[in-house]
């Protein structure tokens, strides 16, 4: 039997995607495409991976235990090949880094900027929590900057969390109506983060926890949005203390909340991994604090 490593990845892609037209869009085939190199794979492994529930498909046990090896398997592949290619070079390439709004400018965009490899390239993809961490699964992304307190999202054994810092969480509020606390917006209108987002849930949690339902007129996936409309008195929010632009005309209160801020990739010993590594952990929080 030869396990043919594109294959794998197909495989590995379908378990953290979770459809085939999903893998599809991420490889740049087509549906059919896939779904025959599949089939091509259980032939070459004598075993059923998929099984079929209506329209959709599914990864049998063997298939489950096949592409959450193969990850690890690829991985180490890639990690060897670099290896060999770096043996007498120093960092070189593309690395793909995942970041949520917020530390592009205060965090990514430092770190890319101290980076003295010539050799080197990164692309920055914004990623929030709550998509960045399937993206990594999925090979999407090499490098991301997210928070490990995203409760739905638990970070599997086979990513490696490199601590960067703490992000105060902060109430917003209009110029000249400053409040002190959650419960003392129970009858305020409020703007949100899009639903399933880090922020969205992070604020509804709190909200509760004050004996409340937010009355919610507004959801913006970008922060600077959240703070015109807070800044206009159209509404009061809760967002990291990274995202607030001081140019905006906004009270902030720091609630006894903080994310633990962390970058995270796949077991990787690749020169390139390292170095955006070791410049994101030099750069962390260097920055002003704008979004």
């Amino acid at each position: 039997m030869t396990l043919n490593p594109w294959r794998l990845r197909l495989l590995s892609q379908l378990d953290a995607l979770g459809t085939v037209r999903a893998v599809a869009q991420a490889a740049n085939l087509s549906a059919s495409s896939v779904s025959q190199q599949l089939a091509v794979l259980e032939s070459e492994t004598r075993t059923q991976l998929i099984e079929r529930t209506g329209r959709r498909v599914r990864l049998t046990s063997a298939g489950l235990i096949l592409a959450r090896r193969a990850r690890s398997i690829l991985d180490q592949m890639e990690a060897v090949e670099a290896e060999l290619r770096e043996l007498s070079q120093e960092p070189s390439g593309l690395i793909r880094l995942g970041a949520f709004q917020s530390s592009i400018h205060t965090l990514a965009v430092p770190a890319i900027q101290q980076l003295s490899h010539p050799h080197l390239s990164v692309e920055i993809v914004e990623l929030e929590p709550h998509a960045s961490m399937p993206a990594l699964l999925a090979g999407e992304v090499d490098v991301i900057i997210t928070t490990t307190d995203f409760v739905e999202q638990p970070v599997p054994a086979d990513i490696d969390v490199v601590p960067l810092g703490e992000d105060p969480i902060v109430l917003l509020t209009p110029p000249g109506q400053p409040k002190n606390d959650i419960a003392a917006c129970k009858d305020e209108p409020w703007a949100f983060d899009v639903p399933g987002s880090y922020m969205a849930t992070l604020a509804t949690r709190l909200c509760r926890q004050a004996g409340f339902e937010p009355r919610v007129v507004g959801r913006f996936s970008n922060y600077m949005l959240t703070l015109e409309h807070v800044e206009a008195g159209l509404a009061v929010a809760v967002l990291p203390a990274l995202a607030v632009d001081r140019r905006f005309d906004v009270v902030t209160r720091e609630l006894p909340v903080t994310r633990r801020i962390t970058a995270a990739v796949r077991r990787d010993s690749r020169a390139a991994i390292t170095a955006v590594l070791d410049a994101l952990h030099t750069s962390r929080f260097s920055a002003s604090g704008t979004s």
